[in-house]
């Protein structure tokens, strides 16, 4: 007997399956809102870090001709998930977007090709070289990337990072920088993105020049 799915993303599947991951649906619904508010229809999807894939297959839902699955750290790697929820909603919904077990970092134009979309979904946290990963995903992008992150540090204007150490955020250990929004508004422009469009599920987040608040997360949209 298989082990049983340790799931992070939940689901609500056609058939009626309903799947209750650590990540409410109610919050992925409204997160899916914001990610895909520019259609993907037609599109060359890449998604880095998907995990359980909720955002893989709603991409494919809407629409996208093509798209390219990655993960390593929880399909085969140090953190606590596995591939076994994706492929289950896989072969469930008879799926056709493609998989590779690859680390980010290994990730290049050359090994996978390029992408009109790329999406980089609460990755960059537990990122060791958040910059690197930037430009990597500068790299992977034809047309427009797509970053979700936490953010900390929101009432500073001066872009700044903070380091976590130890399990300092949310008491998970691989989770190292988190940008406020002037550092990584910064960043993005200068890996060479040209125009963003900032969101967020958290709606205390949406305006960049807030005070009062010091964390939350945000979505950003970032055109080449």
């Amino acid at each position: 007997m298989s082990a049983p799915i340790s799931w992070f993303h939940s689901f609500e599947l056609r058939d009626g399956t309903k799947i209750a991951g650590q990540r409410p649906l109610d919050r992925l619904k409204a997160e899916s809102a914001l990610v895909f508010r520019y259609s993907v229809a037609g599109k060359a999807v890449l998604d880095i870090g998907a995990w359980d894939g909720y955002f893989s297959f709603e991409a494919e839902k809407r629409g996208a001709a093509e798209v390219h699955a990655t993960d390593h750290f929880c399909w085969s790697g140090a953190g606590w998930g596995t591939k076994a929820g994706f492929d289950f909603v896989h072969n469930k919904t008879s799926s056709r977007v493609r998989s590779t077990d690859i680390d980010v970092f290994d990730l290049s134009p050359d090994r996978i090709g390029t992408f009109d979309v790329v999406l980089f979904l609460g990755v960059l946290y537990h990122l060791t070289n958040p910059y690197g990963g930037l430009e990597l995903v500068y790299r992977l992008t034809k047309e427009v990337a797509v970053i979700e992150t936490h953010v900390d540090m929101l009432n500073l204007r001066t872009p700044v990072m903070r380091f976590y150490r130890g399990a300092e955020l949310n008491n998970d250990p691989t989770n190292f920088w988190a940008p406020n929004i002037a550092c990584l508004e910064g960043m993005l422009k200068e890996v060479g993105f040209q125009r963003l469009d900032w969101s967020s599920a958290d709606a205390a987040v949406v305006n960049k020049t807030m005070t009062g608040r010091q964390s939350g997360r945000v979505i950003v949209h970032a055109w080449k």
